[in-house]
């Protein structure tokens, strides 16, 4: 019994020395960027793991200005927010009908919608955009907030329909008693229990959204780039000028942490509760 005790004990502690090293694995390149974010140049090529010794914020400014970033931080928080909002209402409502209605067509639209997971964006990309040209002006936000409730709808529907499908139904049918109906059944009932889910739906494709490149390079120009192609322009022009790079790359994500900290709680309860089937 003290023999299992003590593998135990050291199983635990290399399991955690294991988890310790791949933290540091994952913040140390992020201390990086913050650490030379604050030094001039000559210092960060001097020493580039110091801490700042000739402290300055001048690579942010720079940074802020030339990188047109208030204009690509509003762009980022409009297609993100916009997009995020009309995804959580689609598939929150198409997980209810499908975890609740129980016949061939439910079934099958629900498998549909796993499969199409598992199709990666770069395959659909030529034909997407040559098809799509065709009948829809590029160039505006609004056509690429169309375009991510496609890509997204499926994952979002598949965390819905898990946690949907383990509230009793006899929720639903003391509502219907009561002359409640399907819709308000749903946003008045359900929805607010879903909270959770609602919080890991919105985290998943906040991050996803905000974070993605490719798409928004197809689709918007200059004038409504998001931060990800604002930084990509900015590092490309300024690359060797590493201060100011550094303090454009820290600038852009975090606006996206900050939101990430924030329903940091709800998005742990949301997977622990079920949001995986």
């Amino acid at each position: 019994m003290k023999k299992v005790k003590v593998q135990r004990s050291i199983g635990k502690k290399v399991l955690f020395g294991f988890g310790l090293f791949l933290s540091l694995s994952y913040v140390a390149p992020f201390i990086l960027v913050l650490l030379n974010s604050f030094k001039p140049k000559y210092d960060i090529l001097a020493n580039p793991l110091g801490w700042p010794v000739n402290f300055t914020l001048d690579n942010f400014q720079q940074a802020l200005q030339k990188m047109e970033f208030f204009r690509s931080l509003v762009n980022s928080i409009i297609i993100t927010f916009f997009s995020v909002s009309i995804l959580i209402i689609i598939s929150s409502m198409l997980a209810y009908y499908l975890a609740r209605t129980k016949n061939r067509f439910t079934k099958t639209t629900f498998l549909i919608l796993v499969a199409s997971m598992i199709v990666p964006f770069q395959a659909l990309m030529i034909p997407f955009m040559s098809i799509f040209a065709q009948f829809v002006s590029l160039n505006n936000r609004i056509a690429l907030i169309f375009f991510y409730q496609g890509f997204g709808v499926a994952l979002s529907t598949f965390l819905y329909h898990g946690f949907i499908s383990k509230l009793p139904t006899e929720i639903d049918e003391a509502a219907s008693v009561d002359g409640a109906n399907d819709f308000t059944i749903f946003w008045r009932i359900i929805f607010p229990m879903l909270r959770p889910i609602t919080a890991t739906v919105a985290i998943v494709n906040s991050l996803w959204i905000w974070n993605d490149f490719l798409l928004p390079r197809l689709v918007l120009t200059r004038e409504t780039q998001t931060l990800p192609l604002s930084t990509y322009l900015f590092y490309g022009q300024y690359s060797t000028q590493y201060g100011q790079a550094m303090a454009g790359l820290l600038l852009a994500v975090i606006p996206i942490i900050a939101f990430f900290l924030f329903l940091q709680k709800q998005f742990i309860s949301g997977l622990s509760s079920g949001a995986v089937k």
